[in-house]
């Protein structure tokens, strides 16, 4: 016997049941407490059946031979995608907290995400992040392009702190010939690029990068259409380097009261990624929605689907905030993959709801 692709009901039943059961206690679900505890009309046997027939599928495992079974990170995503169904009003409650403890009095921004943080912990039980917005540092005033070589150009970078940064490029092969490009004719095309490019990317930030699409670039630029696609990565990676942005964070010591960090090293391992690497975490927290899984605007990552290996223990649920439609900052919240995830979703999303209200 195999198991049904997608799951018949009774199989998606007894799968949000073991999830919710492992949620509730951290501890390995056999049939019997199934049978016992949720209201089944089949037998044991049948449960057991069921259970072994998920776990072949990888969605549950057994942690030793005789235990009960535990959720994979396979079947909290499923039981995320398909089996659940967010409390919206766990989002109202807090939107509502939000807005009692937050608006009467005057605070900067700082203070208000701050205040945030330690609200969104205090209402999920987890760790709690958010990000402060992006500077101005963040969005290009001038960029330009000026010969290095008869191979290569220097990318000069120009941001509204008037920052200035140089990148060397190679050129593309579709724009040198034997002989080498004539050096009069090449300056006077990358001018043009270089207005071109003023023109397009002036006052645009790393999420607007990201959304720009060079598949209509101007005939004129024909020849250098890959090399502007390689110029626009070269922007991206560097303004991800240059994001400073603070996080906020707040929850540790109730997560860590969790089963799932027992464990010292794991523990530190998680502390010294929040304390001592907020740049590796940063872009994994604001980043825009893209390949993750999706409930609404949130994006959800379990376990192993988190590229840190600290984080694979854990489960990040995020959205980002915006102002005037322009994501500028994130929320989120980190907790084991046994995390009651249609309560954080609301949270999460709420929060960002919030202020990305506060910030318009």
């Amino acid at each position: 016997m195999t198991i049904p692709t997608p799951l018949t009901k009774r199989y998606q039943n007894i799968l949000r049941a073991t999830i919710q059961h492992y949620i509730a206690t951290a501890e390995p679900v056999g049939s019997k407490t199934l049978v016992q505890e949720y209201n089944f009309s089949v037998s044991s046997a049948t449960i057991r059946n069921a259970l072994g027939q998920l776990e072949k599928a990888g969605l549950l495992y057994q942690p030793h031979p005789s235990a009960g079974r535990i959720p994979s990170d396979g079947g909290y995503r499923i039981y995320v995608d398909n089996l659940i169904t967010p409390d919206d009003r766990i989002g109202q409650k807090i939107e509502q907290h939000l807005s009692q403890k937050l608006a009467k009095e005057s605070f900067s921004f700082e203070t208000l995400i701050h205040r945030a943080t330690q609200i969104l912990a205090n209402f999920s039980g987890y760790i709690a992040l958010i990000t402060l917005p992006q500077t101005s540092a963040n969005q290009l005033r001038h960029v330009q392009l000026i010969p290095a070589s008869a191979k290569q150009v220097i990318l000069i970078i120009v941001t509204d702190s008037y920052q200035t940064e140089s990148i060397l490029m190679d050129l593309p092969q579709s724009v040198l010939n034997e002989d080498g490009q004539n050096e009069e004719l090449l300056a006077q095309e990358l001018q043009l690029i270089s207005n071109f490019l003023n023109t397009h990317l002036k006052g645009k930030n790393l999420s607007d990068l990201m959304a720009l699409n060079w598949q209509k670039v101007d005939q004129e630029f024909v020849q250098y259409t890959e090399f502007l696609k390689l110029l626009l990565f070269q922007l991206q990676e560097h303004l991800k380097s240059s994001i400073s942005t603070p996080i906020m964070i707040h929850g540790l010591s109730e997560v860590l009261r969790q089963p799932e960090f027992s464990q010292l090293q794991q523990v530190q391992m998680l502390l010294h990624l929040l304390e001592e690497q907020q740049d590796q975490l940063l872009p994994l927290i604001f980043d825009l929605p893209r390949n993750q899984s999706l409930t609404k605007g949130v994006t959800i990552r379990i376990g192993s689907e988190n590229p840190l290996e600290p984080m694979r223990p854990c489960s990040l649920i995020s959205a980002v905030y915006q102002q005037r439609d322009i994501p500028v900052g994130s929320v989120g919240v980190i907790g084991p993959t046994r995390m009651v995830y249609e309560n954080i979703i609301p949270l999460v999303e709420s929060t960002a709801d919030y202020l990305s209200e506060a910030l318009s």
